[in-house]
């Protein structure tokens, strides 16, 4: 059975299931990715991944049957190219603020008309079981360009951020948009002015028609956000997981 695009499983009857890696070890990834994780994204920001790193990373989810998610370091646009010719699905560019800024990412996700991606998807068609033609005519709408709205410019914006072609969707980093928010640079996630910044992201994001997505750093985050309306909302990361996972093993054999 073909497996529905990344855009389509966004769209249907439930939220997916988004991981977050930062370990650069292929078999970390699918190995989240076998224990339930839908869709995994890799972090090249702030994470422990480089382009070294995210081939076999990526390949390592899609064979595991996931949707394979990507986050390029600020400004490096040019890395959003070399992702997705190797199998990412999404790219999420961090600090996006202007018109400019989404326009440029744009430019390196869709081939022409749309962009300026150049052609050589090699490894991104043998991921996706396409015709390499298949894969071209379809990569436009399939593949994902995903901007992060973290900043007050952002917001401010946003509108015209997303009317941007190409352009496919948010994802707020909640952390950086609280201290942007916040008078004294201090994070804020419970504060009123972040809780209704975030709103306002989901209805400007879905009134455009566009996917809208968060970070969250815990099972009671991800469902707050979800709550507000995000279309995703990934969940915590691959070393908190592992660290929570040691600390839960080791209590229970202690207090027995």
């Amino acid at each position: 059975m073909e497996r529905p695009s990344l855009r389509a499983a966004l769209a249907g009857d439930r939220p997916l299931r988004v991981g977050w890696s930062c370990l650069p070890d292929p078999l970390t990834t699918e190995t989240m990715v076998r224990a339930g994780f839908e869709a995994l994204l890799l972090d090249l920001q702030h994470g422990m991944i480089d382009m070294g790193a995210a081939p076999a990373m990526l390949a390592a989810i899609r064979a595991a049957g996931g949707y394979a998610l990507a986050r390029v370091p600020v400004g490096e646009y040019q890395s959003a190219s070399r992702l997705v010719d190797w199998g990412a699905e999404m790219v999420v560019a961090p600090m996006i603020e202007t018109v400019d800024d989404a326009r440029a990412f744009a430019s390196f996700m869709k081939y022409p008309p749309d962009g300026l991606r150049s052609y050589g998807p090699a490894r991104a068609v043998q991921l996706s079981g396409l015709s390499a033609e298949a894969y071209r005519t379809s990569a436009n709408g399939s593949t994902l360009a995903v901007v992060m709205i973290e900043t007050r410019s952002a917001l401010a914006n946003l509108d015209a951020i997303l009317a941007v072609p190409g352009i496919d969707g948010v994802f707020v980093g909640p952390y950086d948009l609280s201290i942007a928010l916040s008078p004294d640079g201090e994070p804020g996630l419970d504060r009123p002015d972040t809780i209704a910044a975030m709103e306002r992201v989901v209805r400007q994001t879905k009134a455009a028609g566009k996917v809208c997505g968060a970070f969250g750093a815990n099972a009671a985050l991800v469902r707050r956000y979800l709550g507000l309306g995000f279309t995703f909302a990934t969940l915590s990361t691959d070393m908190d997981l592992i660290a929570g996972a040691v600390k839960a093993a080791i209590a229970e054999v202690e207090s027995a």
